[in-house]
This record gives C-alpha cells, structure tokens and sequence, in this order.
C-alpha cells in the first residue's frame, strides 16, 4: 500500500513498481490516512505500507500511530517514503518504521528495500 497525498507521487511509484515489477507488486493507492484505514478496515490487507509523512488533516507519524495501536494491523511493516530531509525525521523514521526512504527514490532502489525489509518479516 502507497499512502501519499501527492496524486503525482501516487501514480507514478504505483506505475514504475507495477510496470517493471508487476509480477511481484501490486500496488494499493491511498490518498491520505483516512482512505488508508478504510482500506485496512475492508481487508485490502498489504504486505508493506509506505507511509508519506506530510499529509494534511493527518500525518504520516499519526497513521504510524494509528497502525501500531491495532492488533490487526500492528505489524505491517511500515517504509517512510518522503521529501522530508531533516535529521530528526530521518532518525524518527528509522528508529519506528522499518525503513526510511528519501524522494525522490529510483524504481529499482525503492524495490531493493522494499524487498529488504519484507525479506526481514518472513
């Protein structure tokens, strides 16, 4: 799951991933935390959520929050994918989410770590 308020950033992760990798990723778009959640709820349950952190109305530290504080979705791995480059958010995304990944990220660079950390849940 792609959880991005960018409608830009949403299309062209989901097209680059499902384009060169498709046999291995679908990817399940969200616009904001809200249509997340209402993913989740209806059971489009992801192996990976990557998690925008500046969204309005709710950001990504709020989801992450949100994720962790239900059973049914508490270990979903999280990837924080944003244009934020500041130390504290990178430490922060490193330290709760499983990784922490700068945009703009070339295809076969965000497949690699995607890739990384799932090989880590199984």
């Amino acid at each position: 799951m792609l959880v991005d308020d960018e409608e830009d950033q949403l299309f062209g992760i989901k097209k680059a991933l499902e384009k060169k990798y498709g046999d291995e990723y679908t990817v399940i778009p969200a616009h904001n935390g809200a249509e997340c959640f209402e993913l989740l709820k209806n059971n489009d349950m992801p192996d990976l959520i990557l998690l925008d952190i500046m969204m309005p109305e709710m950001s990504g530290w709020e989801v992450f929050d949100k994720l962790k504080d239900n059973p049914s979705w508490k270990d979903i791995p999280i990837v924080f994918l944003t244009a934020r480059t500041d130390r504290i958010a990178e430490n922060a995304g490193e330290f709760l989410g499983d990784d922490f990944i700068e945009k703009p990220v070339k295809t076969e660079e965000l497949k690699n770590r995607i890739d990384k950390v799932l090989e880590k849940e199984q």
